[in-house]
């Protein structure tokens, strides 16, 4: 039973990567260019 439970958490996992990714890539891209523009001043 175990494993059943460690397989449910991995596909859980893996899901909310590829939801976060889809969905938080223009943020992710702001708060990187903003750290830059930071680092340089």
């Amino acid at each position: 039973m175990g494993w059943f439970i460690f397989l449910l958490v991995a596909v859980a996992v893996v899901a909310a990567v590829f939801w976060a990714r889809k969905h938080f890539r223009q943020e992710i891209e702001r708060a990187k260019r903003i750290n830059r523009a930071n680092k340089n001043n």
